[in-house]
Formats: structure tokens, sequence, C-alpha cells
């Protein structure tokens, strides 16, 4: 592919990107496919020689798209919402563009220099005290990591390496072994996986901490446990507080864990090289404005909102958790078995998608207002299909208790 044809098929791109994203709605939310699926549909081996591109483009919708969890879709309620927007996607192409490895300043003074500058203005945006900015001083600030797994990953294994030096600058005699075997974390209950695996890599125990009726961990219920581990003899060095967790999208006492805990950035990545990531942030944060960003989130929590106001109004349903953010945990009231049966429906018609989650051994449906996209129509509509097949399911129940 020529510079010409490049031009030529970029622009083909764009056009079939926006085209997707503005007919999104239109395709099922959730492919009706199952494992394996793809292996069948295209040789076992790469071509010898080059194939033509129009052949490709047609393999996308052939091969691609009925593989695809459209989670740009306004039908989309699963998970958490994924960064999307059309200056996004620019600054992505630009960043494959250029292409820079950054692994040090010397290797592209722009990746790094412009990845710190928009480190400060999330720090700033966020209100975060000096101490986490960078500035000119550089005694704050950060890079941009992969995914929050791998954030999570390079805390605790920089807390780990601080502790260990202090442990031996202070008693020479202990060894690193020595030190290593008592060290011990804290994590909520209700934190992401990730952050269970991050201690399994990191070799180091992790201990679960329980959480008040708002499924938040707070200082109090840590600060008992770090004094027993440490009166055992162990070495607390760890707490991942979590602000949203994944099942009810609920905030840990940061205020009350954070004068329990001491602060740590020793390490700041894993792998040497990275992307020129920071473009997107420029971009976006440029393009929508501190203000337009507020606005969009604002947006998300007042359709959660609604969505709430909606589950309340039905006397088969309940509410499991406080609608903080832009996510709603509701369940039919009743067993785990019918809201199972529920989101089985659900997920057989591929009308929205939705994931569930487990709060106090309960069964629960999450609804995640997700896609740029979604409106108030979105949300009444997936209202009116989870309530159709819930209704569908309690007759059918009340049937089999007359028979």
């Amino acid at each position: 592919m020529d510079v010409a044809e490049f031009r030529r098929r970029g622009k083909e791109m764009v056009d079939y990107i926006a085209d997707y994203l503005e007919n999104i709605e239109q395709r099922p939310v959730y492919p009706d496919v199952e494992p394996g699926y793809l292996r069948n549909l295209i040789p076992s081996e790469a071509p010898v020689e080059p194939e033509d591109y129009n052949d490709i483009i047609k393999d996308v919708e052939r091969v691609i798209m009925p593989g695809i969890t459209h989670w740009h879709s306004p039908h989309f309620y699963a998970y958490f919402a994924a960064a999307s927007s059309y200056p996004a996607m620019l600054a992505d192409m630009l960043c494959g563009a250029i292409g820079c490895i950054g692994f040090s300043w010397a290797a592209s003074p722009a990746c790094t220099e412009l990845e710190t500058v928009m480190l400060d203005w999330l720090g700033k945006m966020l209100k975060l005290p000096e101490c986490f900015i960078a500035g000119t001083s550089g005694r704050g600030g950060g890079v941009i990591q992969g995914t929050a797994s791998e954030a999570t990953l390079i805390a605790l294994l920089a807390a780990r390496c601080k502790v260990i030096n202090r442990m031996r600058a202070s008693n020479p005699q202990l060894s690193e072994s020595e030190i290593f075997s008592k060290l011990v974390s804290y994590t909520s209950i209700y934190s992401h996986s990730s952050v269970e695996r991050a201690a399994l890599i990191g070799g180091v125990t992790m201990k679960k901490v329980s959480t008040d009726k708002n499924f938040a961990v707070r200082g109090e219920t840590l600060k008992k446990m770090i004094e027993e581990d440490k009166a055992a003899g162990l070495i607390p060095f760890f707490v991942c507080a979590t602000l949203g967790t994944t099942p009810s999208c609920a905030f840990d006492r940061i205020t009350e864990l954070g004068p329990i805990c001491e602060s740590t950035i020793a390490h700041w990545q894993i792998p040497l090289g990275r992307r020129f990531r920071s473009l997107k942030m420029w971009f976006v944060f440029r393009t929508y404005g501190i203000q337009g960003l507020q606005t969009y989130i604002r947006k998300h929590v007042s359709l959660a909102k609604e969505f709430e106001k909606m589950v309340l109004a039905d006397e088969n349903f309940e509410i499991c958790a406080e609608v903080i953010m832009g996510l709603v945990c509701f369940r039919l009231k009743g067993s785990n078995e019918i809201n199972q049966k529920l989101l089985e429906r659900i997920t057989k018609l591929r009308e929205i998608h939705l994931v569930p989650c487990q709060l106090e051994e309960r069964f629960i449906l999450r609804f995640a207002i997700c896609a740029r996209t979604t409106e108030l129509r979105h949300i009444q509509r997936a209202w009116s299909h989870i309530k159709k097949l819930a209704y569908e399911i309690l007759q059918e129940s009340s049937h089999c208790l007359k028979g």
C-alpha cells in the first residue's frame, strides 16, 4: 500500500467507522456465536501472496462483526463504560502513525513530556493534593498504564520494594526472604479480581476486608486488622482502596483509610516502552473541556437515577445498592434462581446486554450506563424489555406453584 492508496483507504475507513457508530444501535448488542466460530471462517494459515484490500474489508463484516459485543451501543449496559469519542479515535490514528516507543525522554521527548503534563491536568481536574502533581519540581506525577490491573500491580510492587528497603535499613540482620514471608496487604471483599491477582504475582499475602451496609471499607475495620497482624509479627505494607467497586460501584471511605496508610511512587511502570497514549488525553481534554466532561458524566449519572426510579416504581423489583454513579444494582424480589432465569432470557434475546454480580450471596443484575450515545429513550426501552420478561417468568412461576 503506497501513500496514495493509504489516503484513499484511510478516508474510506473513517467513513466505515462513522457509519458503524452512527448505526450501531441497529446491530444486536450481543453476538449469536459459539466458541470457536471464527476459526472455520478463515484459512488455517496466513496467505503466501498479498490479498486484495477490498476482500479484507468485506471480511470485517463477514468474520469480525458477527463476533463483536458492541460496547458502544446504547443497548450495552454491562461492565463499565469504555472510553470512546471521535477526538480520541483521531488521536489513536496519529499515535499509530508516529509509532514512537517512549522508553526514555530522548527516545521521544514529546511523548514523555506530554504524558507528564496530561497527568497533571487530570490530577488538577480531580483536585488531588499538590504532592500528586509533577509540575516543574517533578516530585509528583505518574504515567498512563495500559490497564487498571497493571496499575494495581505497579503500586503493590512499589510498596513492597519500599518496605523491604526500609526494614533492612533499620534491621540489617533481617534477610529479604524473612521480611518477604511476613508481608501482608489488604483490600475489600468486593475489590476487582485483578487486585488479588497482583498480590499473587507479587508473592505476598492479601487479606480481604469486610465492608459496611453500603459495601464500603471503613477505617475502623482496617485499623483493627492491621493492629492484629502487627501483634502477630506480620508486616502490613499495602492497602488497595476502591473508588467504585465492580459489583456495586461502592466507594471505600478513603478519608478514613488514608491516614492509616503511608504514601509510596518508587516504580512507575513494568514495560520499558510505552505508546504515545497522552495524545488521546490531550485531544479529548481540549475538545470537550472540563465542563464538557462534567456534563457527560452528569448525564450518565442522571440516566442511572431515572432507571432507579423506574425500578422503585415496580413492587416486583428492588434496588440492592446505593446508586452513586452510572450503575444501578437491582433484582426481582425472590430467589437467586428466578433472577438467574431473568438474566438468561435477557442474554438470549440480545436486545440489551447486562452482566450480574454477587452481593451478600444474592444474585444481582447490574445496569451500567455505558455508551456515549445512550439517551432516556434507550433506558425506557430497556426497562420495558426487562419488565416484560420478568412478568413472563413470574407468571410461569405462579402457574407452576398452582400446578
